[in-house]
């Protein structure tokens, strides 16, 4: 490099590290490497990735309901000025997340774990108290950004991770980890708002413990709000403590908790996962809307979301995906995905798969110069013709082990076709059924009256919030799940 173009960018870098912004919350100089108009730019990018990825959860009124709330709490935040928008997105995860610039998304699998709109309400200043003290900026700027294509916690090789390219760099803010002072400050400024909009904060601390019991109960991924930060037990108190101090400064006598009002909105909500976007049942995937099936491998991790379906064995030396592909035809649907995974097709050829058109091709990945001393990615890809649309079935390794998932791939491949079971084609999702209690009695009685089985007993008294001993008082609303 010439001499001049080495002391531009160390000038650069030096204006970089030097740009220092107020936070809007503390007052102090923060190092951040972007300004505001970037931190808004950046989550108008990723939302359209993360609608994308999960789908919105189809329910006006809920919709509503979130951008009512969270609107009412940003007027009173610290960065009023930035256009907040509030999602419920369709997935069975228990999980809220914000992105930079004002987006804040909860899943329907953490709005069926609150029992009231207080908790829901700090949860919710909890996630708009990370944009407005800029957390996921001051993360950003030092994470490496995760891509979601991939099967989550599977070791890919680096030349197979490449094909993980279906969400945009900034969706990888999903999956930043906040530090303790972070997560400490988030829920001062969750007190902070919910206090401020009328609600009692308390609540939020007795939803923690109810993912806590949650993770500890079947191991399930927990929030960033919750994982490797303060100790539950000190967050509690701490969080009693403050709502104590706020409800006292914003002299708030009547602090709302709505138990009987919640339950009523998510009455009804789809429990758990959703078979109508596809399941698996026996090594098979359904789905029951668009009307097709095709065996998984014995042994494969899945993940199904509303843009693809992946699969890929354990020790991640090869993976498959269906997706769909635009096109009128299977020839421009095959010039389309090739161009799209920059792949050099080695052989093509057009055949049937149960009755229907297809092409078969397989393709090696065009390496760039520097890249030459890599290993070859090939891949054998099925696009078919059914319904209307183009079903692109992919098999990603590497050239030296692709004679040894050939069979695997094909297999899989050959087999889509068109779903007939009506058993499969009707398969309804389980949602949230509130039915109020008719006589005192303990939790696990109440259930057993409800014919819920032993096995599910505490899976329901955490979605409740109470514990299988707890009495409960005759007029008291509670959750059940539908059959």
């Amino acid at each position: 490099m010439k001499k001049s173009t080495l002391v531009a960018s160390f000038t650069a870098i030096l204006l970089l590290f030097n740009s220092c912004a107020t936070n809007p919350v503390t007052g102090k100089k923060d190092i951040v490497l972007m300004s505001e108009e970037q931190e808004i730019a950046l989550g108008a990018q990723s939302d359209p990735a993360v609608i994308a990825q999960f789908g919105l959860y189809e329910d006006k009124a809920l919709q509503q309901f979130i951008q009512q709330k969270g609107q009412a709490m940003a007027a009173v935040s610290h960065r009023p000025n930035l256009d907040f928008e509030f999602k419920i997105v369709d997935s069975p995860v228990i999980n809220a997340f914000a992105l930079p610039g004002g987006y804040v998304y909860f899943t329907r699998g953490i709005m069926a774990h609150f029992n009231n709109e207080a908790q829901f309400a700090g949860v919710l200043g909890h996630e708009i108290g990370h944009i407005t003290a800029r957390h996921s900026v001051q993360q950003q700027s030092k994470a490496t950004l995760a891509q979601i294509g991939l099967i989550a916690g599977m070791v890919i090789s680096p030349e197979i991770a490449q094909f993980g390219d279906l969400a945009s760099q900034g969706l990888g803010l999903l999956f930043l980890k906040f530090g303790r002072d972070d997560e400490r400050e988030s829920d001062e400024l969750g007190v902070e708002y919910s206090t401020k909009i009328g609600y009692d904060a308390a609540e939020m601390a007795d939803f923690f413990l109810t993912l806590q019991r949650k993770q500890s109960g079947n191991g399930q991924a927990i929030p960033d709000f919750l994982s490797t930060h303060p100790n539950p037990a000190d967050r509690y108190t701490t969080v009693h403590e403050l709502a104590a101090q706020w409800k006292k400064k914003e002299n708030l006598t009547t602090a709302q908790i709505e138990r009987n009002s919640y339950l009523k909105r998510i009455e009804g909500m789809v429990y758990g996962e959703d078979p109508r976007q596809g399941f698996v049942e026996n090594n098979t995937f359904y789905h029951p809307e668009l009307k097709f099936r095709f065996p998984v491998p014995t042994g494969w991790d899945y993940m199904n979301s509303p843009q693809v379906f992946q699969m890929a064995p354990k020790d991640g030396k090869a993976m498959m995906n269906l997706m769909l592909v635009p096109g009128e035809t299977l020839e421009e649907a095959a010039q389309q995905l090739m161009q799209g995974y920059n792949l050099q097709p080695v052989e093509s050829k057009n055949i049937t798969v149960s009755g229907l058109p297809a092409i078969a091709i397989v393709a090696d990945q065009q390496q760039q110069q520097q890249q030459q001393q890599q290993q070859v990615i090939r891949t054998l890809t099925y696009l078919i013709r059914y319904g209307g649309y183009n079903y692109s079935l992919m098999g990603i390794t590497t050239a030296n082990d692709f004679n040894t998932y050939f069979q695997t791939f094909s297999n899989t491949m050959q087999n889509f076709a068109e779903l007939t079971e009506a058993d499969k084609l009707n398969r309804q999702p389980k949602r949230i059924q509130i039915v109020t209690v008719q006589q005192p009695a303990s939790l696990s009685q109440i259930f057993q009256n409800n014919n819920v089985s032993k096995d599910r007993m505490e899976e329901l008294a955490i979605l409740n919030g109470l514990e299988l001993t707890d009495q409960v008082e005759r007029g008291t609303m509670i959750k059940l799940i539908s059959k």
